[in-house]
């Protein structure tokens, strides 16, 4: 199952509604946020169905409880939730060209088990000292594939600046189950934490003006732009 948060075009709502995506059609769903929907069974009566052409796609969790990033298997760094921004976001660069790196997300649902995946834009600016260098945008997006509908290995990604290929790639080899395990050792997973695997490279000197998108055919296309 697909599954996002949107908003139609003519109707713009910060939050925005919970959608299935069946085809060229999304179809609305009666929950208050991705989260609830998850936590509630997958299931709700359906309401109106808007054609996917007219409609905005957000960010699958607007606000998360946590954010966590792995470089490597065993290894991770907490990120800043209130940096997520979803499809089609103006991330800044304050004038300096920015760094991806582009991940595969898992999002929690109920009892802290991994509900499905998505992609995860990781934006840095090389200017700023560590951990500010990472701390103003992530992108989440754009839409939740289930975990019963979907392979987390061997996803092809494609990051494109102005149309043009830029960094392509393999997610893969990554054990979610295990990040999955650390990230709860003598803690608490709630609905709506992202647990982001490691990047499949990185694409430098991403100047103020560009058009960027990352691709995975599986999942669909992270769209952003960067301004100054």
């Amino acid at each position: 199952m697909r599954l996002c948060m949107f908003h139609p075009l003519d109707h713009p709502l910060e939050r925005g509604w919970v959608g299935r995506i069946d085809g060229d059609q999304v179809v609305h769903l009666a929950a208050q946020t991705l989260q609830s929907f998850l936590t509630g069974g997958g299931s709700a009566r359906e309401h109106a169905v808007y054609p996917l052409a007219e409609v905005r796609l957000l960010s699958p969790v607007l606000r998360p409880p946590a954010v966590r990033v792995f470089d490597e298997q065993g290894a991770f760094a907490f990120a800043n939730p209130a940096a997520i921004v979803g499809p089609g976001a103006s991330v800044r660069a304050a004038g300096a060209p920015l760094e991806l790196l582009p991940r595969l997300a898992a999002i929690v649902g109920v009892d802290g088990e991994l509900a499905g995946y998505t992609l995860f834009a990781d934006w840095r600016l090389p200017a700023a000292p560590p951990p500010k260098d990472r701390d103003f945008a992530l992108g989440l997006g754009p839409v939740l594939v289930t975990r019963d509908a979907f392979a987390p290995d061997g996803l092809e990604v494609v990051v494109r600046v102005d149309g043009k290929d830029c960094e392509g790639g393999l997610l893969d080899g990554f054990d979610w189950a295990a990040a999955r395990d650390l990230a709860v050792e003598g803690t608490t997973l709630r609905p709506g934490d992202v647990l982001a695997g490691p990047a499949s490279g990185r694409v430098a000197e991403i100047v103020p003006g560009s058009s960027v998108e990352v691709d995975v055919r599986e999942i669909g296309r992270l769209l952003a732009t960067v301004s100054s």
